[in-house]
């Protein structure tokens, strides 16, 4: 019966982890990750820099 009772608590913690785990990547997932709204900048995944004083470097801008 020792044995038993053993295997059966070690199931029943890996099942508890696995469910943690499991309820942490959905948090991590579906929870939100963009800024509040009382913050002064919008959220984006990138932002786009234009480099100063370059042409697009398109045919036009080469053929001289």
């Amino acid at each position: 019966m020792g044995a038993y009772a053993g295997a059966v608590r070690e199931l029943l913690v890996v099942l508890v982890v696995a469910g943690v785990g499991l309820l942490l990547a959905l948090l991590a997932a579906f929870g939100p990750w963009h800024p509040g709204g009382d913050d002064q900048h919008p959220a984006v995944v990138v932002e786009l820099h234009s480099p100063v004083g370059v042409g697009t470097g398109g045919v036009a801008d080469n053929a001289g």
